[in-house]
């Protein structure tokens, strides 16, 4: 039954995103139609409209509506530009200074958006035409910008990381949104060296020096936008609140600071961003709530312990069985968006890492590392084509020079992977994981 159910519901579920039908459809009709054989219709049906609401129905998830208004209240409250002028005082004589601006830009905003997408978009519009006025290499400009965006979505606070803890159990919101730090520093760090070296090589030049008071008031020009993350991620990690209250101070902040503060959003601009924002969240929860369905259909037909014997079958090296999982996931995210990627895979690969004594924290950076790459490659990155759009560019224009940045970025996915510590250390000082 186990070789029957995963046969049909892994084939409709490639064949109908093939045929190009919506993630959520794709999901909710494989998972269905591979039950069927074992379930009668009428109890199929009742049973996966059970499985939505009990999906949806879960406390942390008010969450992630929460974030995402923020993020879009934030996206159009004129923040970009504040956080580009702290970053480019920040990179002063160093080469290609205007790109490196561009990876530190797309870190502190993305974590502030939780967007790879909106980073991308927000960060490019800006840089990437004063670079060309400089005589930037386009090229490089451009994949600069797309390979550093996803680091928003390992930096805090981050809904992949939210949808994780839904799907894994409970893992604590708060020690993955710590955790997160440290890999996603990493990735944009290895990025701007690689920068760094490219940049020098082919004579591009800094920007003048820049002097000290220009950092202080170009920084306390973007403090107020930067305190978000300490003010939410501190009080989680505190206690003052939990991360679904946190979202919601995360609204409210936004609100005074785009509103009173800025003034860069009026009421007619508010209810359009509510309406994106609904939209975006509906979306969402659909989607959580139909891989709630496969999540189940695999619990019930044992299709998870089967893939686990199958893979410790062939091997109980865990370096090795880490390995397999990361190649697996590369794949995946090319042509999955991260949030039905982590719901559909974790309870798979979950359990087998547990089995040799991973932390479920750590496997979630894991996860949500691999996927996040699969948001800057072909066929289905979302972050790859605004990118080339923002750029003016085909894909085909960036890709040679991307590969070296997929190269430096999947480095630092062995780091984090098979050194617990990148991960865990800043849970465990905060006494959020043993």
């Amino acid at each position: 039954m186990v070789l029957t159910t995963a046969l049909i519901m892994f084939s409709v579920l490639i064949v109908t995103l093939l045929l190009g039908f919506p993630i959520a459809i794709s999901i909710g009709l494989s998972s269905i139609l591979a039950i069927l054989p074992s379930l009668a219709l009428d109890n199929t049906l009742v049973t996966g409209a059970q499985r939505i609401f009990s999906g949806i129905s879960n406390f942390t998830l008010i969450a992630i509506p929460f974030f995402i208004l923020a993020g879009n209240i934030m996206n159009q409250g004129g923040i970009a530009k504040k956080v580009v002028a702290f970053a480019q005082s920040l990179t002063g004589r160093v080469p290609g200074s205007l790109m490196q601006t561009n990876v530190l830009a797309n870190m502190m905003f993305g974590a502030i958006s939780g967007s790879s997408v909106a980073a991308c978009a927000a960060m490019g519009g800006i840089l990437l035409p004063m670079e060309e006025e400089e005589g930037y290499d386009k090229k490089l400009g451009a994949t600069v910008n797309i390979a550093t965006a996803p680091t928003g979505l390992l930096i805090p606070p981050s809904n992949s990381l939210i949808v994780y803890s839904l799907v894994s159990g409970g893992t604590s919101v708060a020690a993955l949104f710590m955790a997160g730090y440290i890999p996603g520093i990493l990735w944009g760090v290895g990025c701007m060296i690689l920068t760094f070296f490219l940049a020098k090589s082919r004579g591009m030049k800094g920007k003048a020096g820049v002097k000290f008071k220009v950092i202080v008031s170009t920084f306390l020009d973007a403090l107020p936008s930067l305190a978000l993350i300490v003010i939410v991620i501190g009080g989680i990690i505190r206690g003052i609140f939990t991360p679904t209250e946190g979202s919601v101070v995360a609204v409210v902040y936004t609100l005074l600071l785009s509103m009173i503060f800025y003034r860069t959003i009026d009421f007619k601009g508010l209810i359009k961003i509510f309406e994106e924002s609904a939209k975006m969240t509906g979306v969402i929860v659909f989607l959580i709530g139909v891989s709630t369905i496969m999540s189940w259909v695999m619990a019930f037909t044992g299709v998870p312990q089967a893939i686990s014997s199958l893979i410790l079958g062939i091997t109980e090296n865990k370096f090795i069985i880490l390995l397999l999982m990361n190649l697996l996931l590369l794949f995946i995210g090319t042509f999955m968006d991260v949030t039905p990627a982590i719901l559909i895979f974790t309870p798979i690969f979950l359990p087998i890492v547990k089995s040799f004594g991973m932390s479920p924290i750590h496997f979630g950076i894991i996860i949500v590392f691999n996927l996040c790459i699969g948001n800057i490659t072909p066929p289905v990155g979302n972050t790859l084509f605004v990118g080339v759009k923002v750029g003016n560019l085909k894909i085909e224009d960036v890709m040679g020079e991307l590969i070296k940045y997929y190269a430096v970025i999947i480095l630092v996915l062995m780091l984090v992977t098979y050194i617990p510590q990148l991960s865990m250390y800043l849970p465990m000082l905060s006494g959020l994981a043993k």
